[in-house]
């Protein structure tokens, strides 16, 4: 405890030497923190690389929507020139309500279509998911050309991965005779997330998006999850839940323990989808609030300061991009060996044996 006082003191002095060596006021600044981070943390129409002489580089994506009043349009997202321009009716909007989404204008309102468009996020999950594919097709035909050899190469990297969600993840949480049945979901997410937890801490395209920081993506793996749960319950589990045995009777009939256990259920995916994008996301905000400091001061020792602090937490963000995943998979595991557990099935297993 007393290291650890000292570096986040030592922290705190290097800091305060450098806004000595401040050559600007940052009251004079005109750089605006907020929206810096949430540009880059945000979904959006288009894929921004960069601005050079205040010109936009940018990939433009494809915006498809659905108006009751119009019918569908298909068209690019180049055609709003970044948020400035309307088109077909169409805009997207700068309001409280609306912010950052395409609206369509009628009678003088702004109303959202129906929205099916290939944002950022979305062809970045194309992307890793096409990846992934490459991955694991060619790892598939390399171990069926080359049976009873160890892999070569980056199949050597990815097979340790492999057998470790199967012996220390999948069989320690579900069990040996149910963990062949959730491997391919429980790999699926993990290298998912991990992939795409990687490619969020790339600065250039096509890494940089906050995937597995939006809480829609991390809402989906969790509702796979909980689905997965709910119908792989077997008697056991339902009975633990709704007449646990154990409990005194006066907890039963007047439904406490009963009302408990029916809202972990509920909350345990939550508690997943929340994880995953609060630490995601609270990455990429602590790093990019350690590189809007050089663009604040204005200063070389603001700087140096700042590039320190931003490659250190680049380099924690690897560790975390690859425990967030764990941590993602793991209770997923544990959850899937709660629903298939049987009752007294390690006891039969030991007699069985002898």
């Amino acid at each position: 405890m007393d290291l650890l006082k000292k570096a986040l003191l030592a922290i705190i002095l290097v800091f305060s030497s450098f806004t000595l060596f401040a050559q600007e006021d940052t009251t004079k600044s005109t750089f605006k923190l907020g929206p810096f981070i949430m540009n880059h943390i945000g979904d959006a129409y288009e894929w921004h690389i960069a601005t050079i002489n205040e010109t936009h580089v940018s990939v433009p994506l494809p915006c498809i929507l659905y108006s009751e009043n119009s019918g569908f349009h298909v068209f690019c997202s180049s055609n709003f020139h970044h948020g400035e321009q309307s088109y077909e009716g169409f805009q997207i909007s700068k309001s409280e309500k609306y912010n950052g989404k395409i609206v369509e204008i009628i009678n003088g309102e702004e109303v959202r279509p129906w929205d099916f468009s290939i944002t950022k996020n979305v062809f970045a999950m194309f992307f890793s998911m096409i990846l992934l594919c490459i991955i694991f097709i060619g790892m598939a035909k390399n171990y069926k050309k080359n049976i009873g050899k160890a892999p070569k190469g980056f199949y050597n990297l990815v097979e340790p991965l492999i057998l470790f969600i199967r012996d220390d993840i999948a069989i320690a949480s579900i069990g040996k005779k149910h963990a062949d049945k959730y491997m391919p979901f429980l790999m699926t997410v993990f290298f998912f997330i991990f992939l795409n937890n990687l490619l969020g801490l790339i600065p250039i395209f096509p890494g940089g998006a906050n995937l597995t920081g939006n809480i829609a993506i991390t809402c989906v793996l969790a509702c796979f999850t909980f689905v997965i749960t709910t119908f792989s319950g077997k008697k056991e589990y339902w009975q633990d839940i709704f007449w646990p045995k154990g409990v005194p009777i006066w907890l039963k009939i007047p439904p406490i323990i009963p009302a408990v256990e029916i809202m972990g259920v509920f909350t345990k995916p939550i508690v997943l989808m929340v994880r995953l994008f609060a630490n995601i996301s609270g990455g990429h905000i602590i790093v990019l609030s350690f590189f809007s400091l050089i663009f604040m001061f204005q200063s070389y020792a603001v700087g140096a300061g700042s590039l320190v602090f931003t490659i250190f937490m680049s380099c924690l963000e690897l560790l975390v991009a690859f425990i967030q995943a764990y941590v993602f998979t793991l209770l997923s595991a544990i959850y899937f060996g709660m629903a298939v557990a049987e009752e007294h099935e390690e006891t039969n297993e030991v007699v069985k044996s002898n």
